[in-house]
């Protein structure tokens, strides 16, 4: 009996232990879930302070970008230089800088094309005068081939008798026959004039007539 009574003592103290331990057990914190969770959550808002972060200095570069640019645009135009000095302390604004930009890109575009048609002139000039180089090296040669063809052409003075007795000839008729009372009726004598005068027959008899002239003065 004695040993019976030992045996149910200890093992009422072992079950009370158990309950104890149990109960303890179930008061005690989950140290670990906790610690999960904390580091998980320490780990999220480290995250989004790195995105923020990030998306803080890209969106300063980009204004140091834009900031750079309108720097740059006011030292490349010339339009943007401030020349009132009661102004100079102010900054221009955005909208001005672009505007004076836009006008200036429109200047330069019309400089541009009237230099490319400058240009184009200058081409046709060189090209006239490169023809009329051959052709003065044509007469030349011409000339030097045959030293003695030429020594007996017509002077100036005999040229300008042929025109002026052209000319005279033309005028007699003209004088006669236009009136200046109105400029109307000018205009309508001028074509009367030309469609009766200046027929290629009534031209061709003047400048014979006149080389005739002229023909029997030289000899």
């Amino acid at each position: 009996p004695a040993l019976f009574m030992e045996n149910a003592r200890k093992g009422s103290i072992v079950s009370r232990a158990n309950s104890i331990g149990s109960t303890s057990a179930s008061s005690v914190p989950n140290t670990d879930d906790e610690d999960s969770d904390y580091h998980q959550e320490s780990y999220k808002e480290s995250y989004k302070d790195k995105r923020r972060r990030a998306h803080t200095q890209a969106e300063q570069k980009r204004r140091d970008a834009i900031k750079k640019g309108y720097n740059d645009l006011q030292a490349i135009v010339p339009t943007c230089e401030q020349q009132d000095f009661s102004i100079s302390s102010q900054k221009l604004s955005k909208a001005i800088v672009l505007q004076k930009t836009i006008d200036y890109i429109q200047f330069l575009h019309k400089e541009k094309k009237k230099q490319e048609e400058e240009v184009s002139t200058l081409r046709k000039d060189v090209m006239a005068l490169k023809i009329m180089k051959v052709n003065y090296e044509q007469i030349v040669k011409a000339h030097q081939d045959n030293p003695n063809e030429g020594k007996n052409q017509i002077s100036d003075e005999v040229k300008f008798s042929v025109f002026q007795g052209i000319m005279d000839s033309l005028f007699q008729s003209f004088n006669a026959s236009i009136s200046v009372m109105s400029f109307q009726e000018l205009s309508a004598c001028v074509f009367s004039w030309i469609e009766e005068h200046c027929k290629p027959q009534t031209l061709q008899d003047i400048v014979i007539g006149v080389l005739h002239k002229v023909k029997s003065q030289l000899y």
